[in-house]
């Protein structure tokens, strides 16, 4: 089957997982949260922006220890500074890391049969802008710290730049994984084998997204995720401006996901936020699923924040919707689903 919108493609069907391995839908019964402790004064040369990141990545992590246990990854060395800032209800394991995006480092948790491994996805440092000399390697040594084996996808990137719904289907913006920084000497069709194979999936909504243009070369997650079989959130601009390449790239991933025959809700973006800043991340769409909750942003936007928890609500039902203030995510282009990565429960 193939149906194309705009240039955009559903593509399948895949013979299911060569590899023989499943990842279950996000939203299903987790074990654990894993986090990262962000602390690479490489990454973080102002002293003050990373004590302010690091109280942040506090706040969500101690939100979600109130639902469900919260591992964060941190070196030895930065135990005892991060325990001031962290409840009693997060442990902390010997992990060494630079930075906080565990959805894009962290371990992809898979079931193959019985048994969970680490279905594995390559992180570069988003195509080498960024120091990752540990960040590279937090996927494997979790895995070696669970006992659980690591299967390789054959696939660099991020987790961060595909949304699958755990139900078969998988979507992602080209920018993200179709790119020389990343899958050099690969086409299109390999990479999606690839992720289809990773995830346990048979078919794949693409769009082109945006190259160069952000050092995740648009992520989907701040975009639109999946809530259910079927169904699909999606943060959009109130007013689409023509000239912003992210508007318009939004524009064509809303339409490729209508034309999937997706049950398709959409969310405005706040207006009135804290933070003017045109490069801010202020995406409603980058929330967190946990056990009892929803871990999601606020942007100081009263109606937009209603509006968007209301949304939550609707799409998770029974569950405790808790708002944060994760500005300082924001001002470095991310958000908490960026900050976050389950151990889907046995």
């Amino acid at each position: 089957m193939k149906l194309t919108a705009g240039g955009l493609a559903l593509t399948g069907t895949h013979a299911l997982a060569t590899q023989g391995v499943y990842v279950p839908p996000e939203e299903g019964p987790h074990e654990l949260t894993f986090m990262q402790w962000p602390n690479s004064r490489a990454v973080y040369d102002d002293r003050w922006w990373l004590a302010d990141v690091q109280s942040t990545i506090a706040r969500i992590a101690n939100a979600i220890a109130g639902f469900e246990p919260v591992v964060m990854l941190a070196d030895k060395s930065q135990h005892r500074a991060a325990r001031k800032l962290l409840s009693d209800q997060v442990e902390l394991w010997d992990i060494p890391t630079e930075d906080l995006w565990v959805r894009d480092s962290g371990p992809l948790t898979a079931f193959r049969g019985n048994q969970r491994v680490v279905s594995h996805i390559q992180f570069n440092g988003w195509g080498g802008k960024q120091r990752d000399r540990h960040d590279a390697r937090v996927a494997e040594r979790v895995a070696d710290a669970l006992g659980f084996d690591l299967v390789p996808s054959g696939i660099v990137g991020e987790c961060g730049g595909v949304e699958h719904d755990g139900h078969g289907l998988l979507m992602a913006h080209e920018s993200s994984w179709v790119n020389r920084n990343r899958n050099p000497g690969l086409s299109r069709q390999e990479i999606e084998n690839g992720l289809l194979d990773a995830y346990g999936a048979d078919r794949m909504i693409w769009s082109e997204g945006v190259y160069g243009e952000d050092i995740t070369d648009y992520h989907i997650d701040s975009l639109a995720r999946f809530t259910g079989a079927g169904r699909v959130l999606v943060n959009m601009p109130q007013e689409v401006d023509p000239a912003d390449p992210f508007h318009l790239a939004a524009e064509e991933t809303l339409a490729a996901i209508r034309s999937a025959g997706l049950k398709v809700d959409v969310i405005p973006e706040p207006i009135r936020r804290r933070v003017e800043a045109l490069d801010f991340v202020a995406s409603y769409a980058n929330y967190y699923a946990c056990n009892g909750a929803v871990i999601m942003a606020q942007f100081g936007d009263r109606a937009a924040d209603k509006e968007a928890a209301v949304a939550m609500a609707r799409h998770y039902p029974g569950r405790e919707i808790v708002a944060l203030n994760v500005d300082a995510l924001g001002e470095i282009g991310g958000g908490i689903h960026c900050a976050t990565q389950q151990l889907p429960a046995v």
